[in-house]
């Protein structure tokens, strides 16, 4: 397998499990969650987001760093490290109760940086405020990118146009899976990939199509799967490998993340 090296841009949390069974805080988000998995598939991943001065924010680099995650490109800013409050239903199914977005919100990767993504073999963008200014500056530059369209809101962030792979969600609606293919497709976008639930992924391209259904497991919380699911997706495809190669290699690391409390495994701290 070759080694690549993959940056992950966006958002960072702490994710606050309010569930009686769980009391827990632990690191995620998206893009954290992303490039911690690449580095478990044995990938040089890279995070650039934003921290606040505060206890968070150090925890999220320590977490990031004992992954080996390279934070060289990591801002510190004035104001709050992320949060989101999730309660963990009996089935595992996580859900969102609020969330704030910290000094997440308004970051911006500096020249530097940006010229430091250029480097990259791929880079993900999580979620990101900028009105898709990184995506369309990195498609310019000829970068391979993608994006999880489906962490954003703001309609202003829900840009596809000049993504090498778009990342989305439809749920077990047929209708809704195929839809989202033929946006993305349309588009432009060379590779959709849309996660269905419980039916598993499929990934589409003009010519080609894969798709995989899910592997059964014990779900403990499904905080996490769908951006674990994208780093074993990129693990392979990036790489050179076959469509139905990177969606069982995304079922199966998603199913991993399936098992235990957030995205990733460490060690929690109490609420």
């Amino acid at each position: 397998m070759k080694r690549l090296r993959i940056a992950a841009v966006g958002d960072n949390c702490i994710d606050k499990f309010l569930s009686p069974s769980i009391g827990e805080a632990l690191v995620g988000g998206n893009a954290v969650n992303v490039a911690v998995h690449l580095v478990k598939l044995g990938h040089e991943a890279f995070y650039l987001g934003a921290v606040g001065p505060d206890v968070d924010g150090r925890r999220t680099r320590t977490a990031l760093i004992e992954n080996g995650v390279a934070v060289a490109h990591m801002q510190e800013r004035l104001g709050k490290t992320a949060h989101t409050d999730i309660e963990v239903l009996p089935s595992g199914e996580r859900v969102f109760l609020f969330e704030d977005f910290g000094v997440c919100a308004g970051y911006r990767p500096s020249e530097e940086d940006i010229a430091a993504l250029k480097t990259m073999d791929h880079v993900h963008i999580g979620w990101l405020d900028d009105g898709g200014a990184l995506r369309h500056t990195l498609a310019a530059a000829g970068v391979s990118v993608s994006q999880d369209v489906s962490v954003n809101a703001d309609p202003a962030n829900l840009g596809i146009e000049g993504l090498t792979i778009a990342f989305g969600s439809a749920g077990e609606d047929d209708t809704a899976v195929e839809a989202m293919i033929d946006r993305f497709l349309s588009a432009g976008v060379r590779v959709a990939v849309v996660t269905r639930g419980a039916k598993g992924s499929v990934a589409a391209t003009l010519e080609e199509r894969a798709e995989t259904g899910i592997m059964q497991v014990e779900v403990v919380d499904t905080t996490g799967a769908g951006d674990s699911f994208i780093a074993g997706f990129l693990s392979v495809h990036v790489g050179g490998g076959s469509l139905q190669d990177a969606v069982e290699a995304g079922r199966d690391r998603a199913a991993l993340t399936c098992s235990h409390v957030g995205g990733f495994p460490q060690k929690p701290t109490a609420l």
